[in-house]
């Protein structure tokens, strides 16, 4: 990478964070929580519940360490766009179908030590389609973390749905996030699906146990939880 190209993605990585952060910082109350010491050497998966747009420039700017996002293709459509994430180091990946050149740019990216950030959900997810409710996730952090030999760390957002309603934005609403770290998961030993299946097992009880956690040490009520954006919209 040339020297002007670092610069470039330094200068557009402090900017967007530091933005992003003091967005926030004015228009929310985020609470986060770690469970567990986040590893500070080494590489990662940061596999998260996705309930909103909002959730990685929330999570972002506020993690201990950079994280590469993988993102949706689409993302990259316009040439703007395209040199603006790529500048924020987010890997893009097809949708709904086996994308390689993804997955080998993300484990080379987890060997070299960094964190990667994943929605293994696939999409906004609330209600029984939630994985923090005990659904069925994609196989592809299971996957990443094997071919890398990369630990998973759980990561549950609440709140953050609040945001698509346009009155949350009220410099007095100030709606509440909560963001809870977990146990990291270590990666399956074996190519086999039975060690991949006990993976994705400890995962997801560690994804529900967290936002359990988090539900009671904040007294937290249904409706704090994951509604669809455009139940939120029309809430008072």
């Amino acid at each position: 990478m040339h020297l002007a190209e670092r610069i470039w993605r330094e200068s557009l990585w402090q900017f967007g964070n530091r933005t992003m952060q003091l967005l926030f910082a004015i228009n929310t109350r985020i609470r986060v929580v770690y469970y567990h010491e986040i590893p500070m050497q080494g590489g990662f998966i940061l596999a998260s519940n996705h309930i909103s747009h909002f959730d990685p420039p929330i999570i972002t700017p506020l993690f201990p360490r950079r994280i590469d996002w993988i993102g949706m293709s689409d993302l990259f459509s316009k040439r703007i766009l395209r040199g603006f994430f790529t500048g924020l180091n987010v890997i893009p990946i097809a949708r709904n179908e086996p994308d390689r050149a993804a997955f080998r740019i993300a484990v080379k990216r987890l060997r070299e030590g960094r964190v990667v950030g994943i929605f293994p959900e696939g999409g906004i997810r609330d209600g029984a389609e939630s994985i923090i409710n005990g659904a069925a996730m994609k196989q592809g952090v299971t996957l990443l973390s094997r071919l890398a030999r990369a630990p998973i760390v759980p990561c549950v957002i609440l709140g953050s749905d609040r945001l698509y309603n346009l009155r949350s934005w009220l410099p007095w609403r100030r709606p509440t996030i909560w963001i809870g770290y977990g146990n990291p998961i270590p990666p399956p030993k074996e190519a086999g699906s039975r060690s991949k299946d006990s993976a994705r097992q400890l995962f997801s009880a560690e994804i529900v146990k967290l936002k359990e956690r988090l539900y009671e040490d904040f007294g937290l009520t249904p409706a704090d939880l994951p509604h669809p954006p455009k139940v939120r919209m029309k809430e008072p």
